[in-house]
């Protein structure tokens, strides 16, 4: 496997001393999990941060082995990591992204419209900016992977943006998590505990 490519970042996980096992969505080959050397160290821990926008340099010697990466930033979500809730949402929707969506499978719109949110996020003066567009995520993944999902609401305010949020979460946690390991639930219980805030 050989692929350069430009690429969101949506999970690292520490390995060894210095390295990450990174997984990295792309738009024409989907989620792929690849091993970054030195992933820890100072030059690379700014860019091994869920939500960052990277170039990607992805090369494995044969398909049972585990890729690895060289990763260049391209977009950095650092400074929203101090922000309450911009953090709470980047680490949902990323969570989210790794915990359910099967490797090496393209998701173009997927890809796309978590680009999107993402950068709503970053550029919204508040949550009424990227709410909406946060609901078309959860709905779009749920479609997607086969689990209906409806077509996208017209959201008028953010207490409307909950409502349509709360309903969706029962979806999630029995369609899309019911199989995971990790609490990834929890993410989305603070960031919501975080919008509830703002109305």
């Amino acid at each position: 496997m050989q692929l350069r490519a430009p690429a969101i970042l949506i999970a690292a996980r520490a390995h060894g001393e210095t390295a990450v096992i990174a997984r990295l969505l792309t738009e024409e080959v989907g989620l792929i999990a690849a091993y970054i050397a030195g992933g820890r160290g100072r030059q690379l821990r700014p860019v091994v941060i869920p939500g960052n926008l990277v170039a990607a340099d992805i090369r494995s010697k044969s398909e049972n082995q585990l890729p690895y990466a060289r990763l260049e930033l391209t977009t950095s979500r650092g400074p929203w990591l101090s922000e309450p809730l911009a953090s709470a949402a980047i680490s949902w929707v990323c969570a989210l992204t790794a915990s359910t969506l099967p490797e090496r499978n393209a998701y173009p719109s997927l890809y796309r419209a978590l680009g999107g949110l993402l950068d709503a996020i970053c550029a919204a003066p508040s949550a009424r900016g990227w709410v909406e567009g946060l609901v078309g995520y959860e709905m779009l993944l749920l479609r997607e992977l086969g689990y209906g999902g409806g077509p996208r609401p017209a959201i008028a305010s953010l207490e409307q943006g909950l409502e349509i949020l709360d309903r969706l979460e029962s979806q999630i946690a029995a369609y899309l998590l019911a199989d995971t390991r990790a609490d990834v639930m929890a993410a989305r219980t603070l960031l919501r505990e975080r919008l509830a805030r703002m109305v």
